[in-house]
């Protein structure tokens, strides 16, 4: 595969599981490499926490967002340890932008971790544990989607958040308005609707809060320009200049 036909896309929240990357390690040194690394910058052994679990403390969003980043970096380190092409274009689903700004050099690795464990934390703050949800909404179209969600929302907030593809939306908010959008998803004839093992509404508009302190914390960080192009979540579009990459990384955290 040549360069030019060749992008990253690194995961979010949801993706965590125990015992991820267990056969990698067995593999490739640079896993547990850059794990002890993270560990150092945490102050806990983040390998024993993904090895080991439980399943809960890993869905907690300070836990599940640098044990992400790490693991998407670690799976980078060895693609490109091993003759790996360099991609032509990067990307992230939320917390994998995060993921992608350590590839392209943009923030360093420390940094990153340190960022997404107070990432979580602030989003956590913002919405605690069991005030939110996030659900995909599978086979049926934005515009119903939408609708319903604004419907539902006179009283508590439920939004659609993440445009992951067409007839694929996840929707966020307050846990009972997203279980009400979800049922009336489904008879509006959404395939399925599905809850996801996360603890915190992402990217509506509860966020604000967690974005304001987040934008204290990058103040902070130096962020050098991109060194591969990074497609950015608010605007699905590439940016060079550091100052705006850093207002963008403000912005996802409340945008769809």
């Amino acid at each position: 595969m040549s360069q030019n036909q060749l992008a990253f896309v690194f995961p979010g929240q949801g993706s965590q599981k125990v015992g991820m990357l267990a056969n990698a390690a067995a593999s490739y040194s640079e896993v547990t490499d850059t794990f002890s690394q993270a560990s150092e910058v945490l102050g806990y052994d983040l390998w024993d926490l993904v090895q080991t679990g439980p399943q809960e403390a890993l869905n907690l969003t300070e836990k599940t967002q640098p044990l992400l980043l790490t693991a998407s970096v670690a799976l980078w380190r060895v693609w490109s340890a091993n003759g790996g092409a360099k991609p032509s274009l990067l990307a992230g689903h939320s917390l994998g932008e995060f993921s992608a700004l350590v590839c392209s050099e943009v923030i360093s690795f420390e940094a990153a971790v340190d960022l997404v464990r107070q990432r979580g934390a602030f989003m956590q703050s913002a919405v605690p544990v069991g005030i939110g949800a996030m659900a995909a909404i599978i086979g049926l179209d934005d515009e119903s989607i939408i609708a319903i969600c604004k419907k539902l929302s006179s009283d508590e907030v439920v939004q659609a958040v993440n445009f992951n593809s067409p007839g694929q939306v996840v929707i966020a908010g307050h846990v009972n308005a997203v279980t009400e959008a979800m049922a009336a998803c489904k008879e509006a004839g959404a395939k399925r609707a599905l809850p996801l093992p996360v603890s915190a509404p992402f990217h509506t508009s509860l966020m604000q809060p967690a974005g304001d302190q987040l934008a204290e914390v990058l103040a902070g960080i130096q962020f050098s320009s991109p060194q591969i192009p990074i497609i950015h979540n608010v605007n699905a579009l590439p940016e060079s200049d550091p100052e705006r990459i850093r207002q963008l990384m403000v912005e996802q955290i409340y945008s769809p």
